[in-house]
């Protein structure tokens, strides 16, 4: 498995939220996202991040919050159609995998002992994944899990 560590900055990020069990409901906030994005010219050069940010293990399925985010510029006027906010940033276990049903599974089931194997272990934050217009363009992405020093 190819993972890196990797320091993510601070991000203004716009947002669509969906509320609901995890799946293909995500796919339909991610794709309203895009939509808003490609209408305000943000999508060629743009970081995008898929943030589950509730654990369904702890979280009624239906009311999991799913975040599909892109991120702005400091000064990038936001109308009123999408969401605001911050992404604190952090330290990142990232792992770049094939968007596929099968990689990601595979890459889920690995992450995690790689992590431990590596000397950190996961911080009390959202996982997520990021997507840049390149990786989105050759069908990657790339998990990115919170960690901190053992």
């Amino acid at each position: 498995m190819n993972i890196k560590v990797e320091t993510l900055p601070k991000y203004r990020i716009a947002y669509v939220r969906q509320v609901g069990p995890y799946g293909p409901a995500n796919i339909q906030a991610m794709e309203k996202l895009k939509k808003w994005a490609k209408e305000k010219n943000l999508v060629k050069s743009a970081i995008i991040l898929g943030i589950p940010q509730d654990n369904p293990e702890t979280t009624l399925p239906d009311n999991c919050r799913y975040d599909a985010c892109i991120v702005i510029s400091k000064d990038y006027q936001i109308d009123n159609s999408i969401c605001e906010s911050e992404f604190s940033g952090g330290k990142y276990v990232i792992c770049k995998v094939k968007h596929t049903a099968e990689d990601i599974q595979k890459a889920w089931a690995e992450i995690f002992s790689a992590i431990h194997n590596s000397g950190y272990q996961i911080d009390n934050k959202p996982i997520l994944e990021r997507y840049t217009s390149d990786m989105i363009n050759n069908d990657y992405c790339e998990i990115c899990v919170p960690v901190k020093p053992l």
